[in-house]
């Protein structure tokens, strides 16, 4: 019974997969004729684009045979003219059109005038001439002259005064030379003569080829090669596989063109069509297989389903027994879940208190760092008082006094600022002049740039730049940057720090760039690292913190500290935002 069954499943599976691959095969084959459409009409465009450029290519030579079979030069051909000088026009003319040959002959088909000399002898008797002859332009095609393998031929009636055909004139074109502009271009275009042989085409490798029968094509050397013809929705499809240069599989198209007695034929590429419609038959059938599946999945689920129900009374006792032991195992599971999750908060517990004794530690450097520079500002300004009470001047040391209170002041907003960065609560952004702080960390230099003879090219600018940022922090920035450059460039022959305030109004920022003349940064990408510096071990302010702090403030306002090497030193760029102005 089980085989049985098995076997109506595998009968079922194949019947789906039959029909499926049925349906997707006619849905591919509609896709397939409904592709072809545009790929026809496509196709009739680029036939008719390249009929009408042959035909208007060949039409100058024509206009040129009909218009100059009545030149004065020609016509006194007939009462002794001369030949020289009927030549001279002819040779003329032919060079300017393309022509390979000008030649007109009398009614005896004898040749009074050429551009050159090799007319076959064929065409004397040939159709063009007895057309023209008969006063009607002749157009032929076949042999040219000398070196032309292929030709076209225009014969062109002259006409006496009582309208009688006195002469014609006949011009020969090279039909290789106007195949050079379109030899090789996309798709293959033939022109067949009336008896099936390409004379023209973009395909130099098919020319000679005749046609014999609905599915033979014979090469020009003679060998014939089969072509499968198929009309799939009327429309006509060649196989093909004798010629790398021709589409394996080409939509025919044909174009009659009786002004030159020549059918254009278009080969064009049904391959893209093809995979459009074996795509669209493999979404219907990968569709098709989906919900089959489903639908199997589902008959399969009813019927295991079914199966279970069966057997449910014979195992619940089962079930109870395996549910018992389930919950036993379940109850130490938690137990030891919950014990895992006393362990966790313990170690973040320890974790969080080393973060903690971790972030001390550095603050407790960073304070260090951040108060040395005001400091040194009040021990300058002291040593300028005492000077100045010695020289008597009261007035001078009273100012130095005032600014040793002014940076008693400023170390106690410092502090004010490192206990808020050490609390995470920094102090908020606000609209602060950019200029007026780089001229305070200037002040507070001022001792230490004259002691060290560095000099500062400084230009306020223009206008007022506005930022958004924390006065004593990002002075604290610029003094630091100040103080590396002037350490930097000890002992250094030129020593000169230049400071520009750059607004970029499109950008909304405004860059502060502090360029100096040292030997410039030994190592860019850890510049901004905690506790990196190039100073010796031991040297004053040699921590290596400050530039790892000025990062940390810039960007809490919202900004960018930059460093590079520049032609002559370092070049270090604060970028902040613009604060906008308030209505």
């Amino acid at each position: 019974m089980r085989r049985g069954f098995l076997q109506s499943r595998a009968a079922l599976v194949i019947l789906a997969l039959a029909a499926t691959a049925a349906l997707a095969g006619v849905v591919g084959r509609s896709a397939y004729v409904q592709a072809l459409g545009p790929v026809a009409a496509r196709g009739q465009s680029d036939l008719e684009l390249a009929s009408d450029r042959l035909v208007t290519q060949l039409q100058r030579f024509r206009e040129f045979a009909v218009l100059s079979a009545d030149h004065p030069a020609l016509v006194a051909l007939h009462d002794g003219g001369s030949r020289a000088e009927a030549g001279t026009m002819l040779l003329r003319a032919a060079d300017r059109s393309g022509a390979v040959l000008a030649a007109y002959l009398d009614r005896d088909g004898q040749v009074l005038a050429a551009s050159e000399a090799g007319l076959p002898d064929w065409v004397r008797v040939g159709e063009p001439l007895r057309r023209a002859f008969d006063g009607a332009l002749g157009v032929a095609h076949g042999p040219g002259p000398a070196g032309v393998a292929r030709a076209f031929y225009f014969a062109a009636p002259s006409f006496s005064a009582d309208g009688q055909v006195r002469g014609a004139l006949v011009v020969v074109v090279d039909v290789a030379r106007l195949e050079r502009d379109w030899r090789g271009s996309l798709p293959a275009v033939l022109f067949v003569d009336r008896g099936g042989e390409v004379f023209a085409t973009n395909r130099s490798e098919l020319l000679g080829w005749r046609r014999e029968g609905a599915a033979t094509l014979v090469s020009a050397e003679g060998a014939p090669r089969e072509v499968q013809v198929r009309r799939p929705g009327g429309y006509t499809v060649w196989a093909q596989r004798f010629s790398p240069y021709i589409p394996a599989r080409a939509l025919r198209l044909e174009a009659d063109l009786p002004v030159i007695g020549m059918t254009g034929v278009l080969l064009v590429d049904v391959a893209p069509a093809a995979r459009l419609a074996a795509l669209q038959a493999a979404v219907v059938a990968a569709g098709l297989l989906f919900f089959g599946m489903l639908l199997w999945l589902a008959l399969e689920r009813r019927r295991a389903l079914a199966e279970a129900n069966q057997v449910l009374e014979a195992r619940v006792s089962a079930r109870t027994r395996a549910l018992e032991q389930s919950n036993v195992a379940l109850r130490r599971e938690i137990a030891e879940r919950q014990e895992a999750e006393a362990a966790l908060k313990r170690a973040q517990a320890e974790l969080v208190q080393a973060s903690k004794l971790s972030a001390l530690g550095k603050m407790s450097a960073g304070i260090s760092h951040e108060l040395n520079q005001p400091l040194m500002a009040i021990r300058s300004f002291a040593e300028n008082g005492a000077a100045f009470l010695e020289r008597g001047r009261a007035e001078r040391a009273a100012e130095n006094l005032g600014r040793i209170s002014d940076m008693a002041n400023r170390m106690g907003r410092i502090i004010k600022n490192l206990r808020a960065f050490a609390k995470a609560e920094p102090e908020p952004a606000r609209r602060i002049g950019l200029a007026a702080v780089v001229e305070s960390a200037l002040e507070v230099l001022a001792r230490r740039i004259e002691e060290t003879g560095t000099e500062i090219d400084w230009q306020r600018p223009d206008r007022a730049t506005v930022v958004l940022g924390g006065e004593v922090r990002l002075g604290q920035v610029v003094v630091n940057l100040l103080s590396n450059a002037m350490e930097a460039m000890a002992g250094r022959e030129t020593r000169r720090i230049t400071i520009r305030i750059v607004p970029d109004d499109a950008a909304g920022l405004v860059r502060l760039t502090v360029r100096d003349t040292g030997p410039g940064i030994a190592d860019l990408s850890r510049i901004f690292d905690p506790f990196y510096s190039t100073k010796e071990v031991g040297a004053e302010e040699g921590m290596g913190l400050g530039l790892s702090i000025s990062y940390g403030i810039v960007e809490g306002f919202g900004g960018k500290l930059r460093g590079e090497n520049v032609e002559g030193g370092a070049l270090f760029t604060i970028e902040l935002q613009q604060a906008r102005e308030i209505a």
